[in-house]
């Protein structure tokens, strides 16, 4: 049962107010920019927020600063401690640089690199960071240990009122910059924190103004909980979209986003994928997996938007390791139906491969991967083979062909157990 405190709201538009104050000189004030790509392809008139161009490249020093920079002398004495997926770790990297104040920044081995060399930068010598377990949660449970043991106080990642109160600055800017109430505001969402807060204000300042949150399909941890009424723990999630992957809301934010009246929908984690690759091959823009997570509803028709509307979209997180793109491009053409994995049961005699593609193979089709699992026996041996289509309308044609061959042929969906263990552990779209 949560022993959270329902937040007094009644305090909400001062305590915001007092978050704008203290984050001056130390946040940027990011530029709200019209993307012509989402314009064209949702007939709206589409604004990115520009929080990968943050400190930290991130929104998440909003609410790190906030909650670090309220803390009397005898807690910032004690030091502060935070489990982090990588963006809130810089958050508070960099607020106990600014603020002289020591920290230790907990994340799991899923963190990318990138993101802890930034946080070892952006933190100095006053920051420690520890790598431990494979999730967020694993990461938070060794955090909330660390601050029993030595005094220290936790910085949450989401789940605390500083913290919302911190990310409700971005709608404030979001409001002065456009200088007229949007008709729809597309935010990432994780633990909740940044729509809670975004949110809450919103539905004071424009109230008209319809709110969208966006969570990754593989931890789609707030949908869950506003189905239960309270938050639940996901049994399984994919950590693929680090920065947004919660196996539970938290017990501040949940009433918060469910109160503000946002509503909540779920992206495949393939369709973001092509969000970053458009992002940067069109866009000239580096976004992580949860940076590109509200473009990709835009994108990918999840969110539906009024011809003409004006609808600001957040671009949350710049944070992506070069390494990632191989994995992000096979994800992409996976989703789109581009990519294909066959189990090809070759006969054990000349000739056989030669009529695999010429009896099977289209003129646009092109073998990407081919490689023998083993060897059945001395007349058969299978090999996996993954196969790129020029267009995702030709795969009927393809499978028809298969299904005529002689071959032993098995398409290799990617929700199964033999997708999951014989391609790369497995890329889900």
């Amino acid at each position: 049962m949560s022993t959270a405190v329902a937040p007094d709201l009644t305090r909400f538009p001062a305590d915001v107010r007092d978050a704008v104050g203290r984050l001056a000189g130390v946040a940027e004030r990011t530029p709200l920019q019209r993307n012509e790509r989402l314009s064209r392809a949702t007939g709206a008139d589409v604004w990115l927020k520009r929080e990968d161009l943050q400190v930290g490249r991130s929104y998440k020093v909003r609410g790190a600063y906030n909650t670090i920079s309220r803390l009397d002398a005898a807690a910032r004495a004690a030091g502060v401690v935070c489990a982090s997926a990588g963006n809130h770790g810089q958050g508070v990297a960099h607020a106990c640089r600014v603020l002289g104040v020591r920290g230790a920044v907990f994340v799991p081995g899923t963190t990318p690199r990138q993101k802890r060399a930034r946080i070892r930068a952006l933190g100095g010598d006053v920051v420690e960071l520890v790598v431990t377990g494979d999730t967020y949660d694993d990461a938070a449970a060794a955090a909330r240990a660390h601050a029993d043991a030595t005094g220290a106080t936790l910085v949450p990642a989401f789940d605390a009122w500083p913290v919302v109160v911190g990310q409700a600055t971005v709608a404030v800017e979001v409001l002065e910059q456009l200088g007229s109430a949007p008709d729809v505001v597309v935010l990432p969402l994780g633990g909740g924190g940044l729509v809670a807060g975004c949110g809450t204000w919103l539905a004071q300042a424009s109230p008209g103004t319809r709110l969208v949150g966006v969570e990754p399909a593989g931890a789609a941890g707030m949908a869950a909980a506003l189905a239960a009424g309270r938050p639940v723990e996901l049994p399984a999630i994919d950590t693929f979209v680090d920065g947004a992957a919660v196996r539970r809301a938290g017990d501040v934010t949940f009433p918060l986003v469910r109160d503000c009246g946002a509503e909540v929908v779920a992206v495949p984690e393939g369709q973001i994928c092509t969000e970053m690759l458009d992002l940067y091959q069109v866009d000239g823009i580096i976004a992580e997996p949860a940076g590109a997570l509200a473009a990709a509803a835009l994108t990918g028709g999840t969110v539906r938007v009024e011809p003409g509307s004006t609808v600001v979209c957040l671009l949350s997180g710049g944070n992506n390791d070069v390494s990632r793109y191989a994995e992000v491009i096979e994800r992409s053409l996976v989703h789109q139906g581009l990519k294909h994995y066959f189990l090809v049961e070759f006969p054990q005699e000349p000739g056989a491969l030669r009529r695999f593609l010429d009896d099977v193979l289209g003129a646009d089709d092109d073998i990407v991967l081919f490689e023998y699992v083993k060897r059945d026996n001395r007349e058969t041996g299978a090999a996996l083979t993954g196969i790129e289509l020029g267009s995702a309308d030709t795969l009927p044609g393809l499978l028809a062909r298969i299904a005529a061959s002689p071959l032993r042929i098995q398409h290799l969906d990617p929700g199964s157990p033999a997708y999951r263990y014989l391609v790369r552990g497995g890329v889900p779209g």
